[in-house]
């Protein structure tokens, strides 16, 4: 399995290392892999649109803002 490094601001990873019971690989491990499966349909969706660039930008910052707010209301 590769190794990726991750960095963090000093108050979550103050935060983190205080639930030392949390497997903070496998949070981010499942994060990527939400991401990565997100991107590709996506692509998908895009590869058979007649959308133009802007509106495939526009639509893929808001799946973005959105899914931001479901890890933060995690």
């Amino acid at each position: 399995m590769g190794v990726l490094s991750v960095s963090v601001p000093d108050d979550l990873r103050f935060k983190m290392n205080k639930l030392d019971e949390v497997n903070w690989s496998a949070v981010a491990r499942k994060a990527f892999e939400e991401k990565i499966k997100e991107i590709e349909i996506f692509k998908k969706i895009v590869s058979k649109s007649m959308l133009l660039k802007d509106d495939s930008d526009e639509i893929s910052i808001k799946i973005n803002k959105n899914m931001a707010k479901k890890y933060k209301d995690m």
